[in-house]
């Protein structure tokens, strides 16, 4: 096997290197005052996992999802009696922990693309450090205080579609805000007939005094 020929001259790496010292040490430097002075982050920034309580149904699939299965799920059934009479009755899962060991969590955000419910969110906060690794896992109320930093999402295009979820939303709305003017409109053409029948069976007390 031919050796590969040798490009530049002897020495020529050490040159470049001290090249970039030199031009490092021309620049200013700049010091992060930090702890005084917080860092910019950007908006896209994983820090920590924030829980949203009230949209999780107990799925488990962001659990199931984690490949580090660093998330602990409990959960327990309860029975809700129906909302009409006559009606079945249902059971429905109740939450009774939810916690993360960040100590194994490789931020990977899988957790949170999966959850079909929107109750896990990306947060910037970053200052949980631990003296003893066993307190890196977080129960459910440190994820829901964590849920306040979460930034506000970006606003849209004002070319994009409109999401899907918005506009399931507002066509429920709509038929909802029709059907109950149809009812009120029923309701007062019945009102009306009714006034009209108790019209009509009304005695005629003018031909009595004739």
């Amino acid at each position: 096997m031919a050796l590969e020929k040798k490009t530049g001259w002897p020495g020529s790496g050490l040159a470049k290197g001290l090249a970039v010292t030199l031009r490092t040490m021309t620049k200013r430097s700049v010091t992060a005052q930090y702890p005084d002075v917080q860092p910019d982050l950007a908006p896209r920034t994983r820090g920590v996992i924030g829980l949203f309580e009230e949209n999780c149904t107990v799925c488990m699939l962001c659990a199931r999802e984690c490949p580090d299965w660093c998330i602990y799920i409990d959960s327990h059934k309860e029975t809700v009696p129906p909302a009409a009479p006559g009606g079945r009755e249902r059971s429905r899962n109740v939450l009774d922990r939810f916690a993360i060991d960040f100590a194994l969590c490789m931020y990977c955000g899988i957790c949170i693309e999966v959850c079909p419910f929107d109750a896990l969110f990306w947060s910037p906060e970053f200052e949980y450090a631990e003296t003893d690794i066993r307190d890196l896992t977080h129960e459910r109320d440190k994820l829901r205080e964590w849920m306040w930093t979460v930034p506000e999402p970006p606003a849209l295009d004002p070319a994009a579609e409109e999401p899907k979820e918005i506009a399931a939303a507002r066509k429920t709305a709509d038929k909802f805000a029709a059907q109950q003017q149809a009812e009120a409109e029923q309701a007062e053409a019945q009102e009306q007939d009714r006034g009209q029948v108790q019209a009509q069976d009304r005695p005629d007390t003018s031909e009595e005094g004739t």
